[in-house]
């Protein structure tokens, strides 16, 4: 398992990374947490292993976990939230630096114009692999989620 990805993000170009990596990951609404005492929202992904694709397959997802730290509030839209099996496939990770940075929001876009929006005292991301990879049958088709 030393092929695990583990990533801290405290900077835009880290985030972007970040991004990258979690880019078509999958996410279970029932996933997704926010602790307000703590100031963390995470969210337990499937995520597609964009690093070990070479041309074709065999592709491959991996459970993580993806955490942010210092959020201070926590909006959503056009997501289920209320119904913890849907799923929701995360097209971006993009962050907007307030007037005053560090602080900013973070957003999360998923596939049919869903969208979470973290407000952040500070960017404070990591993403880890959580557990061995499983084979998937399908790359992600980014025409098809537009």
């Amino acid at each position: 398992m030393s092929d695990q990805l583990r990533l801290l993000a405290e900077d835009v170009a880290d985030l972007d990374v970040i991004a990258s990596a979690a880019q078509d990951a999958l996410v279970r609404m029932g996933d997704l947490f926010y602790d307000p005492k703590a100031r963390r929202f995470s969210a337990l992904i499937n995520r597609f292993r964009w690093e070990k694709v070479n041309g074709g397959g065999p592709y491959e997802r991996v459970r993580a976990a993806l955490s942010f730290e210092s959020v201070q509030g926590v909006k959503s839209k056009k997501l289920r939230t209320g119904a913890p099996d849907s799923l929701a496939s995360l097209l971006s990770v993009a962050f907007a630096a307030d007037s005053e940075p560090p602080s900013g929001v973070v957003r999360l876009t998923f596939a049919g114009g869903g969208e979470i929006a973290l407000t952040v005292e500070c960017l404070d991301v990591v993403l880890s692999d959580l557990g061995d990879p499983w084979p998937t049958p399908r790359r992600p088709d980014h025409e098809k989620n537009v």
